[in-house]
């Protein structure tokens, strides 16, 4: 026979707490502990958060009111730069400012494929692009200094020198130019 339990208790809290399985009970504690950990959590983000949001307003207030002017140093403290220094200085920013992107697109569009470049050697104080190129023959050679010359980058397009190389058994006419760049 099945065994039959008759309670007549009235239930309360404790009396469910009891009778419920231990399944139950270690997952109600669990979810408890998980709750707490959470609740914990939730208060740590909180005060994070407004410690965060205290130095974000210092630095805020910080910013809004001006810095007191320091007082400039004396000139006896600044080291002179010298005019050697100045030079080489101004050099290498001059050197840094030039247009290489549009300069070796330009060359590249007015350059032929019977024309073989060498060399690029731009000038920056006098605005000079020096190009070092091989071509098979005197006609492609001229007709690589109009192409330059046609080019909106080139003001003028020099030949400086031309030799035929005779080391190559091709025997190639190798030639150096002067363009001088303008800004389009």
């Amino acid at each position: 026979m099945k065994r039959v339990r008759l309670d007549f208790a009235p239930s309360g809290l404790r009396r469910t707490l009891l009778r419920a399985p231990m399944a139950a009970r270690v997952a109600a504690i669990a979810a408890l502990a998980l709750c707490a950990f959470a609740l914990v959590q939730v208060l740590d983000y909180r005060e994070a958060r407004e410690e965060v949001d205290a130095q974000l307003a210092a630095l805020r207030a910080r910013a809004a009111v001006p810095a007191p002017s320091a007082a400039p140093a004396p000139a006896a403290l600044r080291a002179p730069v010298g005019e050697q220094e100045a030079v080489a200085v101004n050099a290498a920013i001059a050197k840094l400012n030039l247009p290489w992107r549009a300069l070796h697109d330009a060359v590249r569009a007015a350059t032929p494929p019977s024309v073989a470049l060498l060399a690029l050697e731009p000038d920056a104080r006098k605005r000079v692009l020096r190009i070092t190129a091989e071509a098979k023959n005197s006609d492609d050679m001229l007709a690589y200094v109009s192409l330059l010359e046609r080019e909106e980058w080139f003001g003028s397009v020099t030949l400086v020198r031309h030799e035929v190389v005779e080391q190559d058994p091709n025997r190639p006419l190798r030639f150096q130019l002067d363009a001088a760049w303008e800004a389009p």
